[in-house]
């Protein structure tokens, strides 16, 4: 059974969310936030499997409250569940260490599935966010990526944070940014998200089976 958090402002959406997810023997509804200040101190208080994360709420938001989770060492995987789909609110998502980023119209099942997804620790995207991703690659990389380059992409598309990948590699996080620009430049993208889509799109990477 996996154990969820729901955190969004609208009570509505947490009703809603709430049932599906009860209704379900896979799901334990352990709590709920209205913002991403309540999120943080339930979250550690908790400790739930996954949290479903809003972005745009009073207080403090939700690209915010994942970074603070992330740093506080909250284990929780989160999975952001939001209407919007712009650059602005994408990006900064990921790279704040959220494991995936789908849509509030996704069908239940697609939530499921990305919930369970999220709890195994593998990145989930929604198929209109992976476009916006896919299309922001550039030109194809003028040189290989190196060995240690191919590991920490590995690491950040399962949904490993910058620390957690270095910790897993017996590096430093200084060392992971620094693998991380030098794959950017060869990928022709300037962010972790659209460095995953261009690796998967020209063969660096498998998607899980």
């Amino acid at each position: 059974m996996i154990s969820v958090l729901i955190v969004d402002d609208h009570p509505v959406v947490r009703d809603g969310l709430r049932g599906m997810f009860s209704a379900d023997p896979r799901f334990e509804v352990l709590g709920e936030a209205g913002d991403g200040a309540e999120a943080i101190a339930v979250a550690d208080r908790l400790r739930p499997d996954v949290i479903l994360m809003d972005l745009r709420m009073p207080r403090i938001d939700g690209v915010t409250a994942i970074r603070e989770l992330a740093d506080r060492g909250v284990p929780a995987r989160v999975l952001v569940l939001t209407t919007y789909d712009s650059d602005r609110d994408v990006l900064p998502a990921i790279e704040a260490g959220a494991t995936g980023y789908l849509l509030k119209d996704a069908p239940r099942e697609e939530l499921f599935r990305a919930v369970e997804a999220a709890a195994r620790g593998q990145a989930v995207l929604s198929p209109a966010v992976a476009t916006r991703l896919m299309g922001q690659m550039r030109q194809p990389a003028s040189e290989p990526l190196s060995q240690r380059e191919l590991e920490v992409l590995t690491l950040i598309a399962q949904g490993s944070t910058n620390r957690e990948a270095a910790r897993q590699l017996f590096i430093s996080e200084a060392t992971v940014k620094t693998h991380l620009l030098h794959a950017y430049a060869k990928l022709g993208v300037n962010d972790r998200a659209a460095a995953v889509a261009a690796a998967f799109h020209r063969g660096y990477l498998t998607p899980p089976s």
